[in-house]
């Protein structure tokens, strides 16, 4: 097949003399390289042992927040399951019971509320949709783990734990 130019480059090749026939220039720029390496400042952290710093708008886990009174924020309204756009959020609406006053802010609450780690991309779009500011994505690295059903985050992982009044 011929070039759209019908131009051709000319290459020159120039015979090796004998140390570049034996690659010993090469081999010694290699281990040169590799020693200025070796003696260098590691780039790579202990991750259990050391903690990487990140930046303030750095998005983590969510964490679904209480307010003052140590009672739950979220009215399982919806909107940041339906503002996430890889429909990780699943929640169950439910009444407010008697008696349950001091647990809920208002009538209506998530009886139910998971997201679904492998499937969420940390957009932070629930965050931003939420009105009652209950869900915040504050939270460390989410932690590896071996089966898929672990990355079903429920409200046991999710709640922040009550104020001490």
């Amino acid at each position: 097949m011929e070039s759209l130019t019908n131009k051709k480059k000319v290459l020159e090749v120039k015979p090796l003399n004998f140390l570049e026939r034996a690659y010993l220039p090469a081999i010694a720029s290699g281990l040169a390289t590799t020693m200025k390496h070796f003696f260098k400042k590691p780039v790579t952290i202990s991750y259990p042992e050391e903690k990487r710093e990140f930046s303030e708008n750095f998005r983590g886990m969510h964490s679904l927040k209480r307010d003052e009174n140590g009672k739950e924020r979220c009215t399982a309204c919806g909107l940041c399951a339906l503002s996430c756009p890889a429909e990780a959020i699943t929640m169950t609406a439910a009444e407010r019971q008697p008696g349950e006053e001091n647990l809920y802010r208002e009538e209506k609450y998530a009886a139910v509320y998971e997201i679904n780690m492998l499937r969420c991309i940390f957009c932070g779009l629930c965050e931003e949709a939420c009105p009652k500011e209950a869900i915040y994505l504050d939270g460390d690295i989410v932690p590896a783990d071996y089966l898929r059903k672990d990355f079903i985050y429920g409200k046991d992982k999710l709640v922040e734990a009550p104020l001490n009044q």
